[in-house]
């Protein structure tokens, strides 16, 4: 019989997600098996949604052989660190991800992933004890796509990664801020609000009208940061969160991004392809602003976080406008604010 004491990290939690995670090579059937027969909760027979609270005593009966087959072992740390610290504290760390490295894993590439990265680093300065925990890793609370640079969010106990996801869904107190350059000369800030349908087979989107019966409304926010009249340096504000928003929202207005091989432009890609060896989407997640951020984060409010350009995004700037517009950037969004 192994006997689990729950701590802090484990509560809050479903019976059955605690031990999908604690029994993470087992098959499901056997995990609500165990459930039915094999695990006590503080000496009682408890339900798939008991949840658990810090102190239970949970019981498993089953043989230590078996056991020790469905338990993760301990992966080997990774020397290869991608990414960048822009801040760090007890409950989360804010990181840069670089082009071309996944939030998570997909079925390409499992090992080499920015959440594995933060995770090793996290281990390796001792925020993070692997053997110290029964169920509960720092993982990030959103995510960017490959190809798409900046700034991630990682929750570095249970308590802080809940809290955190939940102020980073549309109707919370984080506002994200983007930078792209478009096709096309903007003059004035656009409030573009439509409704997405999404093609999972082609995994491209549809953008329909507002008023639409089909698809998810999405709201985005475009201003315009300097440029000239074939392109323009813009910051995209995130109200809603939707796969590809960003990309097939500005090809709906006539403003596609530059490199974008789904919404783009065939010639102007073929053109920055050549001069800059740009071949995707140019998107960088540079700024989070938390606003009235509630309960044990409230030390967050008012804090703004950004991430520099990557260096190839500087050059194109040059290469397009003849200078970067970094500080003309800075100066536009602190009197918007």
């Amino acid at each position: 019989m192994k006997e689990i004491v729950i701590e802090k990290n484990d509560a809050g939690q479903r019976l059955d997600r605690f031990l999908k995670k604690y029994l993470a090579k087992a098959p499901l059937s056997r995990v609500y098996t165990a459930i039915r027969k094999d695990c006590k909760i503080n000496g009682k027979r408890m339900k798939e949604d008991y949840m658990l609270s810090e102190g239970d005593v949970l019981q498993l009966y089953i043989m230590d052989s078996e056991l020790e087959g469905y338990i993760q072992k301990t992966r080997k740390r990774n020397a290869k660190r991608q990414f960048s610290v822009i801040y760090e504290d007890e409950n989360l760390i804010i990181v840069t991800k670089p082009f071309g490295l996944l939030v998570h894993g997909d079925k390409s590439e499992k090992k080499e992933t920015l959440a594995n990265q933060v995770v090793d680093y996290l281990i390796e300065t001792g925020a993070y004890v692997p053997r110290l925990e029964k169920s509960f890793t720092p993982s990030p609370v959103h995510r960017l796509d490959r190809n798409t640079t900046g700034l991630v969010v990682f929750g570095k106990n249970a308590q802080a990664l809940r809290s955190l996801s939940a102020m980073m869904q549309e109707d919370g107190p984080v506002r994200k801020f983007y930078q792209t350059i478009v096709v096309g000369q903007l003059k004035e800030e656009l409030v573009l609000k439509n409704r997405l349908v999404k093609d999972e087979e082609r995994n491209t989107v549809r953008i329909l009208p507002e008023g639409s019966q089909e698809g998810k409304y999405i709201e985005t926010i475009v201003r315009p940061l300097g440029g000239n009249r074939n392109f323009t340096l813009v910051e995209v504000e995130l109200v809603t969160g939707r796969s590809h928003q960003i990309r097939a929202h500005l090809k709906s207005a006539g403003y596609p991004l530059i490199g974008d091989v789904k919404y783009g432009d065939r010639r102007v890609n073929s053109y920055v392809a050549e001069r800059f060896a740009l071949t995707t989407q140019l998107l960088h997640a540079y700024k989070l602003q938390f606003l009235d951020v509630p309960d044990s984060l409230a030390y967050l409010s008012e804090k703004v976080f950004t991430a520099p350009l990557p260096e190839d995004f500087g050059v194109i700037q040059k290469g397009l406008f003849g200078k970067e517009i970094t500080n003309e950037t800075e100066r536009k969004r602190k009197r918007m604010d």
